[in-house]
């Protein structure tokens, strides 16, 4: 059997300022008919970029300087674009990471899934376009799906949204579906439910798949075959389980040690340390919090708290709706709480009431004994000098007009802490201990990684020496290299200075790693708590079984070489 998809010593690069940059350099990789390859690697890997390319949609001035890309017999590179236009959509579907960025928010659903019909030939005539997009919706798993084309993209969750980008990248039933990071912004379950349903539609069609993703265990459960990226080269080829179980390169083995769903399983599994080359191991990181001696000096107490929000609906009518609906629990002084569950489920609004920035409906929220409700103004601003956010988009929290210095300075100027001079030294002190360097300090957030932004926003929510720290999806929109040195940090931290934190995350991944105990939430309200260890070993409600059977990797049996 001839590959479906070829691709030989391929090079993309990018034109800079001194000559170009080489992004892909000498990629090999084969697909064949009907099979599912993961591309896995960190950002700035080249695995999206050597996707793109197979389609000619690099992002600038990007080009492929040199290689062959042979599908289906026929070579992409070089080819016209009238050749490529009758490839993309029709033979080659694409489905990109984000689906509110790449659904224009202007113009309604159906308007944007019939213009891809009509643009690949599906259908043609006002009556059979809008059938097929009837039916494009109803296969991607969407209910009503006539009353949905009416609908904007705002008016999706984040689920539904990537379901239309499946459905659009199905829509003429091509050979090969290119999906880029299709569930890395989403919930666990929902997750699972999305790629159950991609396997089902591309299994019915016998559609070949390219999986980009930086979830070592998400890729092994769901390709038959993996290709592991390093800066622009195919370091480590071949079956996904293969590779998983016994990594030969020490870029895979970092991957394998740092992906918090494999550290999730082999800790449930009693394993504590990754065979390998890998400079940090997750398992390690938990294993030193698991020999924690709990103390009693509880911090912060939620206790009976509520929070309804009024929605305004058409006309005058408006409706209440409970977004946390009567929620206590204790946090000690020193340990990490990790609150969990789905988008929707109440997580964050208890945290923004714990920080001030909601207001409670009922019940209260004590910090060292006193009602945060009840402060006055000033009372409220000393104690946000306790009590510092992290938040999940380290570039959206961080004022790109600012430079690095100014913006770990901040709280101490609003504050009013120390002379200009003193601030300066606070300023050295705090980069050194997020293990930034002090050159650092001049530069823009947009000049700084993504790893190297959430640490500029954790030296910020550092630079007042807070006792509470609350952590929301501090970790989520991180590769998983730069996820493991962020968890890894977060912990040398609190045993350094004895802060307490709330960690607010969809994923359980990561909470076994860096919590000592867990609250699951679902539908604003408490569903289980407890150690977690006791949580993952022994859940008792089947919405939190649920949860942990989403996490990826769940099925996958544990090698000699990850024990």
């Amino acid at each position: 059997m001839n590959p479906l998809l070829s691709i030989r010593d391929l090079k993309v690069d990018f034109p800079s300022q001194n000559g170009p940059v080489r992004a892909v350099d000498g990629v090999n990789l084969d697909l064949f008919p009907g099979e599912t390859l993961a591309i896995v690697g960190e950002s700035g890997s080249g695995k999206s970029t050597t996707a793109h390319a197979v389609v000619n949609l690099l992002p600038g001035s990007g080009f492929v300087s040199g290689g062959s890309i042979l599908f289906d017999g026929q070579e992409l590179v070089g080819a016209t674009e009238k050749d490529l236009e009758h490839i993309r959509g029709r033979q080659i579907g694409f489905v990109p990471q984000d689906p509110m960025a790449n659904l224009n928010p202007v113009w309604s659903v159906g308007f944007q899934v019939e213009e891809a019909i009509r643009a690949n030939g599906v259908a043609t005539g006002k009556k059979e376009v809008r059938a097929a997009a009837i039916d494009v919706l109803r296969r991607a798993g969407l209910s009503d799906a006539e009353v949905r084309l009416k609908q904007f993209p705002h008016q999706f969750s984040g689920g539904m949204r990537q379901r239309v980008l499946i459905g659009i990248g199905l829509a003429a039933n091509p050979k090969l579906l290119i999906a880029d990071e299709p569930t890395s912004a989403l919930d666990v379950t929902v997750q699972r439910t999305i790629l159950d349903h991609l396997d089902e539609l591309t299994r019915d069609t016998g559609t070949s798949v390219i999986l980009i993703t930086h979830d070592l265990g998400l890729a092994a459960e769901r390709a038959e075959k993996l290709v592991v990226m390093y800066r622009g080269k195919v370091v480590e080829a071949g079956p996904s389980r293969d590779i998983l179980q016994n990594p030969l390169h020490p870029y895979t083995q970092r991957l394998v040690a740092a992906a918090p769903s494999l550290a999730s399983r082999r800790l449930s599994s009693g394993i504590t340390k990754t065979a390998g080359g890998a400079d940090f191991d997750l398992t390690a990181v938990a294993a030193k919090r698991e020999t924690r001696i709990a103390g009693s000096d509880t911090i912060i107490s939620v206790k009976n708290v509520s929070k309804t929000f009024t929605i305004r609906g058409g006309g005058f009518k408006s409706t209440p709706f409970t977004a946390v609906d009567d929620v206590s629990l204790d946090i000690t002084r020193g340990t990490t709480k990790a609150l969990v569950g789905e988008s929707g489920s109440g997580k964050t609004t208890v945290a923004r009431m714990l920080l001030g920035l909601e207001s409670v409906s009922a019940g209260e929220i004590l910090i060292d004994g006193k009602n945060v409700a009840g402060l006055r103004p000033k009372e409220l601003f000393s104690l946000r000098g306790r009590m510092q956010p992290v938040f999940q988009d380290p570039f959206g929290s961080l004022d790109p007009l600012r430079n690095i210095a100014h913006t770990i300075s901040e709280p101490l100027e609003t504050h009013k802490v120390g002379t200009r001079a003193e601030r300066t030294a606070r300023v050295r002190e705090l980069l050194d201990q997020v293990s930034l360097p002090w050159s650092i300090s001049s530069r823009y957030p947009g000049e700084l990684s993504g790893g190297q932004r959430q640490r500029v926003a954790i030296a910020r929510a550092l630079a007042l020496k807070p006792e509470i720290v609350v952590l929301d999806e501090a970790v989520s929109a991180l590769d998983v290299l730069v996820q493991a040195q962020i968890l890894e940090l977060l912990t040398e931290l609190q045993d350094e200075l004895s802060l307490t934190y709330l960690f607010i995350t969809h994923d359980l991944a990561v909470v076994r790693v860096i919590a000592d105990e867990v609250v699951v939430m679902n539908q604003g309200r408490i569903v289980e708590s407890g150690r977690t260890s006791d949580i993952f070993d022994h859940p008792e409600q089947e919405y939190t079984k649920n949860l942990l059977d989403a996490i990826p990797g769940a099925n996958i049996r544990l090698g000699a070489s990850l024990s």
